[in-house]
């Protein structure tokens, strides 16, 4: 549910952040919305432009929630899978004449030597 703060309200508010800051509840306005839906280009109408206050003002307040939770002597996480990153080095072997021509002859576009594949980036 979408409120609104008045000057007489006891909450922190400062109108010159994209966002409104309670910090009694976090929640968004319909203004907050239509400023973000304008520094993104987004049209958006009454009913979503009430959608978004709600579930991002949900989002916000889970956030709050978080904030309150003691990470005092807990390591900062980036991932927990223990995977990391494998890096080579990228190595040229050099093929035997016979199984080089028979990948060249065997790939479906080619000039000369050269195997044509499509472009990456355009």
């Amino acid at each position: 549910m979408t409120e609104t703060v008045s000057s007489t309200d006891s909450f922190c508010y400062c109108q010159e952040n994209l966002f409104s800051v309670y910090y009694a509840h976090m929640t968004l306005s319909l203004r907050d919305i239509e400023q973000v839906a304008t520094l993104a280009r987004l049209n958006l109408t009454e009913e979503e432009k009430k959608r978004y206050a709600d579930q991002i003002s949900s989002v916000l307040a889970y956030i709050e929630m978080l904030q309150e939770v003691d990470t005092v002597g807990v390591p900062e996480t980036c991932q927990v899978t223990g995977l990391e990153d494998v890096m080579r080095e990228d190595v040229v072997e050099v093929q035997r004449s016979e199984v080089r021509k028979k990948i060249i002859a065997s790939f479906p576009e080619k000039v000369g030597d050269v195997l044509k594949v499509k472009a990456v980036f355009e």
